[in-house]
């Protein structure tokens, strides 16, 4: 945990290696995945670089290696998996189409991929073509085979009583009647009501607009019939299977019959002519020749798929591996076109690399350089400083990684300094559950965290979607949520809303056994007030969640914890501000900054929480019963929850003494009777209220009404002088000290270098004394408002977990108790129903929504409340050249 504390740390290198080895160097270093190359080219643009014909050819392998994800998923196949990226990494370069591994260098294995699979696209390419054709000649087949078949039912059905009303031919052509011919309308009278047809097959989807489109654009002047196809056919260009109707029309007029092919061209819909449908032998034949082109189709578009199957198949036992490799090839070329070439034939690169890795880094490039027999040696050394901007980079395990990203989500911590993580990773499920707390609901969210944790070895090697992803990330921080939920709900002892009696309540109603307790009833303890057996083991004792005034009681309780816990946060992260400053040797930060704030803190603050612990730890049973009158020869005389001696007074007054001798007279006060002297009105002897002493430290200073212990007014008065004397010291001693530097240099953050390179003048200019001023005043406004409203805004773990367990009790209450107390012959049915909806609305607001809501807020104390007491956000993330982290990146993409 000490090395996750802070980022590991950096060194700035160089790295001199021959043109010809350069490859094979970024080759092993991508294996290490050590190493942040720097940019040495910022002023050429991509295309100006060394390597960028290198580049567009892994861009061209990538477009044909989409090409085939896309042509297997037709076949609905998967892609046989790469293995493990590790054992492809250690493994030879090239699996070709036959099985075998080689070994080939750069400019090899790019043209042993190009050349295998320009073949593979080629191929498919032609078959899919190829396929494009058949499918559509097929498709033709089909329709025509369709449209003959219902276009002769048609006539066998409603020929004749056509022709009996219209005297509509037997032949039912596209053709007319010429007028001007020598066969007149009286010499022929079977021609006089001749009919025109125009026969095609048009989209089911369409048919309505088409038929519609016909009738507005005929006006009527048409007779159209539809006939459904059975099957749907398949589109040759998407592949979908498309629903269509077979048409006829019949008109009578040439320039309708324009109108019509142009609205069938419109509508896509494909026109087919028809023989004289009065010559049975011919539309015989035309039908048993069609029937048997559709059968050879067929063959042959079964053929050409067959045959794209049996290449996708085979593509898909390969296409992850070389899809990797081409990434691994990419990322060689992209990063080799960072290098410089100062010198003919050597290539110069800069980057950062972990420290401890190093001398890895170094052996690999002059293992690369030895494997190659160059001449001249490699040189890998480090750079003077100054350096640019040191990234930020932390070693995590699969439990840490979770947390690190929760904390880089918001921002990268700065080079070495505190790392929120840390200690995000204790308190954010902890307040989770303080918001949650529940036994019930917290087991559920435990047991999927569990789950999640069982299977994460099959999790790491599938490809998950985004919502799935993000929780196998989350998983540990999910079961540790579940766990502090049910923690926190054994504190609450609150379970579904319910009280669990688990070690046996310290207190007891008259009547309890028998269930008679009347309304109103008080509750006696068991045991002795203060001894062992009237403290419940573990938690609140089960008799609150059935007395009256329970809300009250967690409220109180409540509200009290969440400033503890909230205090506690704030200071430790004002305390991380310091560790920062010590480490860093900022003394400035030190003493005007660290230390006025911790007197701040702990002035106000950290006070607030003392007094809580001061109240709960004092006996104020005993407290006010020593300023209670008693009669000394009453049955209450000698009670044990008087810790102090039992005196009997000289009854001078009324006849009746305090415990500890004080005899009382008519009209004596609290303050009177009350052996502690502790000032205000009840001398100490009666328990405060902690909101009102905590306002009168600064609205009345040196006014305490109800004292918690003697010179309680003076100890708050030098609280309160320490805190206001911190804020000027807190605005204005750090800017006075840096104006008194002459040599000052400002402290530098890598969010304001450039480069490594410092403007000194620049900086001058801008770290002016009154910008400094202005800039610390923010500060010191933002320190002192936010202790404030950050303290108020951690009534919200309160808030939200009285929230959820009011919002339990209601749907206990009203769905299952009120169910269960039907005696009707019913009630079992009535009890069925009210446990679906309890169970409906619990797992819908309580395990859903309520989840979502708590960890939000969870969120937000954390990267507010507690995060900006320190943490600047402003780092920049190491984003090491790493074949793994490549092709990681990539799965998730796709």
């Amino acid at each position: 945990m000490a090395k996750w504390f802070r980022s590991e740390p950096m060194e700035y290198i160089s790295l001199i290696v021959n043109e010809d080895a350069a490859h094979d160097c970024l080759a092993d270093l991508g294996k290490l995945g050590a190493i942040q190359f720097t940019d040495l080219n910022p002023d050429l643009t991509p295309f100006q670089r060394r390597y960028v014909s290198y580049v567009k050819r892994c861009d061209e392998l990538e477009r044909k290696l989409r090409f085939f994800h896309t042509e297997i998923e037709k076949f609905d196949l998967q892609t046989a998996s790469a293995g493990n990226v590790d054992a492809f990494l250690a493994s030879p370069g090239l699996i070709n189409g036959s099985g075998e591994a080689s070994k080939a260098s750069g400019a090899q294995l790019l043209e042993t991929l190009e050349a295998e699979l320009g073949g593979f696209e080629s191929q498919l390419r032609e078959l899919n073509s190829f396929s494009e054709k058949l499918t559509i000649e097929y498709n033709e087949k089909v329709e025509l085979q369709e449209v003959l078949e219902k276009a002769r039912r048609f006539f066998l059905a409603d020929g004749a009583r056509l022709g009996a009303r219209t005297g509509a031919p037997t032949t039912v052509t596209s053709t007319v009647t010429d007028l001007l011919s020598g066969d007149t309308l009286g010499n022929r009278p079977d021609l006089d009501m001749r009919f025109s047809s125009i026969t095609g097959v048009v989209s089911t989807d369409e048919r309505q607009r088409f038929e519609r489109m016909i009738f507005r654009a005929t006006r009527g002047n048409c007779y159209t019939r539809f006939a459904p196809i059975e099957q749907p056919i398949t589109d040759p260009q998407t592949g979908t299977l498309v629903e269509k109707s077979v048409f006829i029309i019949f008109y009578k007029s040439q320039s309708i019959e324009v109108k019509l092919k142009k609205i069938c061209d419109a509508f896509s819909a494909h026109r087919y002519p028809l023989p004289n449908m009065d010559d049975t032998l011919a539309v015989n034949n035309m039908l048993t020749e069609n029937a048997q082109e559709l059968v050879d189709s067929r063959t042959v578009l079964l053929k050409n798929q067959d045959t794209r199957y049996r290449i996708c198949q085979m593509l898909a036992q390969h296409v992850e591996r070389w899809t990797w490799i081409v990434l691994k090839e990419k990322a060689v070329y992209h990063s080799l076109n960072m290098f410089k070439a100062d010198v003919s034939g050597m290539l110069r690169g800069e980057g950062w690399v972990i420290s401890e890795n190093f001398p890895q880094v170094r052996l690999a490039v002059n293992k690369a350089h030895a494997n190659m027999d160059m001449g001249m040696p490699s040189l890998v050394h480090h750079v003077p400083q100054p350096w640019p901007t040191p990234p930020t980079h932390f070693v995590t395990n699969k439990f840490t990684y979770g947390f690190q990203e929760f904390v880089n989500t918001y921002g990268i911590p700065r080079y070495r300094e505190a790392n929120p993580a840390l200690f995000t990773a204790a308190t954010f499920p902890f307040l989770f559950g303080v918001m949650y707390g529940d036994v019930g609901h917290g087991l559920f969210l435990f047991t999927v965290g569990l789950l999640l944790i069982l299977n994460e070895k099959k999790n790491d090697n599938a490809k998950l979607d985004e919502l799935s992803g993000g929780m196998h990330t989350g998983r540990y921080m999910l079961f540790m949520m579940g766990f502090f939920a049910v923690y926190a709900g054994l504190i609450y002892n609150d379970c579904f809303s319910l009280g669990l009696n688990l070690f046996g309540s310290r207190w007891a109603f008259e009547g309890q056994e028998y269930g008679t307790v009347e309304e109103g009833a008080k509750a006696a303890p068991t045991s002795p007030y203060g001894s062992d057996e009237s403290v419940y083991p573990f938690g609140l004792d089960p008799i609150w969640h059935v007395s009256s005034n329970e809300l009250l009681f967690f409220n109180s309780f409540k509200m009290k914890l969440s400033v503890i816990f909230g205090i506690s946060q704030m200071f430790m992260g004002t305390c991380l501000k310091g560790i920062n400053a010590v480490y860093f040797g900022e003394r400035l930060d030190i003493f005007f900054e660290f230390i006025p704030m911790v007197v701040f803190a702990v002035s106000l603050f950290v006070y607030m929480v003392f007094l809580i612990f001061y109240k709960w730890g004092t006996d104020w049973n005993s407290r006010m019963l020593s300023a209670t009158c008693l009669d000394p020869d009453g049955d209450g005389w000698g009670s044990p929850d008087y810790t102090g001696q039992w005196v009997v007074c000289d009854k001078s007054g009324n006849g009746l003494c305090t415990p500890w001798g004080y005899s009382c007279k008519d009209g004596d006060t609290t303050k009177d009777k009350c052996p502690l002297d502790f000032g205000g009105d009840g001398d100490g002897c009666q328990p405060p209220n902690l909101i009102t002493t905590l306002i009168n430290i600064a609205l009345q200073p040196g006014n305490v009404a109800e004292p918690m212990y003697a010179g309680q007014a003076g100890i708050q008065n030098i609280l309160l002088l320490c805190a206001l004397g911190s804020v000027p010291v807190l605005l204005l001693a750090k800017p006075y000290f840096l104006s008194q530097q002459h040599s000052y240099q400002p402290i530098h953050h890598h969010a304001d270098e450039e480069d490594g390179i410092v403007d000194h003048e620049e900086e001058d200019d801008e770290h002016g004394f009154g910008e400094i001023v202005i800039h610390q005043a923010i500060e010191t406004i933002e320190f002192v408002l936010g202790m404030v409203s950050n303290t108020a805004s951690y009534l919200r773990l309160w808030a939200l977990s009285l929230a959820h367990s009011e919002l339990a009790t209601v749907f206990w209450e009203k769905a299952m108790l009120s169910t269960l107390n039907i005696e009707a012959a019913w009630g079992w049915f009535a009890t069925y129903i009210g446990f679906a909806v309890f169970a409906g609305v619990t797992f819908g607001v309580l395990l859903a929504m309520d989840v979502l809501e708590c960890f939000l807020h969870a969120l937000r104390l954390h990267w507010v409340e507690f995060q900006n007491k320190f943490f600047k956000a402003d780092g920049v993330r190491f984003n090491p050249y790493s074949f793994k982290q490549i092709i990681k990146d990539a799965s998730y993409g796709t």
